[in-house]
């Protein structure tokens, strides 16, 4: 019996058999199941086995494509940094109780952020929305290797009526909210603490606000304070980013220089 009578058989009696070994060593050839199909064919095998040895292949290529995605997405995560906010939103709540004051990254700055380094490694991401009446808005973030595997993430969420947005408005920031973070959960971005105004007026989650950090910038200025280096104690890239739990810490650090220096 040959090597293609062989694999036949195999394939007939166990179709997952070349799949536990993609290529099959014999003395002075290596089979993959694209060539055992092409022996196949010129061995007049029959039609039941071709079917079983194509549907084979099918599945051979889509565990290689799965392979190069899973190679990719390691690589692409090695490379992508944090991502800097880049807007910072206020606004008064319509009961009365307080403000709430946040920053986060917006769809664009993570778009320039990452996609230069998934078309390195050949990713690529698009999105497949809905929204019909009495639903919530749906969005999948669709993530594909050139090789052709892909892979999905889908959130849901209701229609952002805050503010005075029209009934377009409210599905279109709802639409752009879920992208971003089907797009963060698909590629498991890293970002620092982001909750979109989610609890934000909670003392130990919210940012300073505009006021307090002017403050600190005015203070600081009569201390001869320098702004970097009290940046770096406080753990911030700037002072905006200070939580609003750490704001009493800065002036504490401010009149502790200013101490100093009169002495």
């Amino acid at each position: 019996m040959n090597i293609t009578q062989t694999l036949t058989s195999q394939v007939e009696s166990n179709p997952l058999v070349i799949l536990e070994k993609p290529e099959i060593d014999t003395p002075g050839t290596a089979l993959t199941p694209m060539g055992v199909i092409d022996r196949a064919l010129a061995s007049n095998a029959t039609p039941e086995t071709l079917a079983k040895l194509l549907d084979l292949q099918e599945r051979y290529e889509a565990g290689v494509a799965r392979k190069a995605f899973n190679h990719a997405m390691a690589a692409v995560k090695a490379e992508i940094p944090v991502i800097q906010k880049n807007r910072e939103v206020g606004f008064a709540h319509k009961s009365g109780g307080g403000d709430t004051n946040y920053r986060h990254e917006d769809l664009g700055q993570i778009a320039r952020t990452i996609d230069p380094i998934l078309a390195k490694h050949g990713l690529s991401y698009r999105y497949r929305t809905s929204s019909e009446i009495g639903h919530p808005v749906s969005v999948t973030c669709i993530v594909s290797h050139q090789d052709g595997h892909s892979e999905e993430n889908t959130l849901h969420a209701g229609r952002d009526d805050s503010g005075k947005k029209n009934s377009i408005q409210q599905i279109g920031s709802t639409i752009t909210y879920l992208q971003r973070y089907t797009l963060k959960a698909a590629l498991g971005l890293a970002s620092s603490y982001d909750n979109d105004g989610a609890d934000a007026d909670a003392t130990d989650l919210a940012w300073v606000t505009k006021e307090q950090a002017e403050k600190l910038r005015t203070l600081a200025e009569e201390a001869g304070a320098d702004i970097p280096k009290l940046c770096q104690y406080l753990n911030v890239s700037s002072i905006p980013d200070l939580y609003a739990k750490d704001y009493q810490r800065a002036v504490s650090a401010i009149e502790a220089k200013r101490r100093k220096a009169a002495k």
